[in-house]
């Protein structure tokens, strides 16, 4: 049985304000829902899930319908600019490829 993840509040407005940001994506191009499931080769309760910001869709899915939009593009800038991470960077702190790993307690 599938679980949700636990998603903060605030976490939870930015899915649904790409949900919102993918469906106006969506009627600006006047692709009804069955449409764009169509092209995406999604069903339409996953386009519907997806308009909802559904943390339970795969991200493979969302990029299906940003491909069919024309916007997939717009994933590749997620993380981009780091500014954070730029700073820790230029600190000269020393990042790993992983992170360490943790001591089990018996």
């Amino acid at each position: 049985m599938k679980t949700t993840p636990a998603i903060l509040p605030k976490n939870m407005k930015i899915l649904k304000d790409l949900g919102e940001h993918i469906q106006l994506a969506r009627l600006r191009r006047k692709l009804s829902a069955e449409q764009m499931a169509e092209r995406a080769g999604l069903g339409r309760k996953t386009i519907y899930n997806i308009e909802q910001g559904s943390p339970t869709v795969a991200i493979g899915r969302y990029l299906q319908v940003l491909f069919v939009l024309g916007l997939e593009k717009d994933l590749t800038q997620v993380a981009a600019a780091d500014p954070l991470g730029r700073k820790l960077q230029d600190a000269g702190i020393i990042t790993h490829k992983r992170a360490p790993k943790q001591n089990k307690k018996s």
